[in-house]
């Protein structure tokens, strides 16, 4: 996919965890920042797993 087709493309904001929010604690260097990054990632898991049991009307 092009710069382009990735900017103009249909796509979800839940997508968007997917493609980079949740690979960005592997990218962090110092170690406050590693220990913030495994933090808010679990959150953002657990708001994905909420977000999906919503959306299935499981809740």
């Amino acid at each position: 996919m092009t710069m382009e087709e990735y900017r103009n493309g249909k796509s979800t904001a839940i997508n968007h965890f997917y493609e980079k929010l949740l690979n960005l604690k592997d990218k962090l260097n110092t170690a406050g920042a590693k220990r913030i990054g495994v933090e808010r990632h679990r959150y953002m898991e657990s708001y994905l797993a909420q977000f999906k049991r919503e959306w299935k009307g499981e809740l």
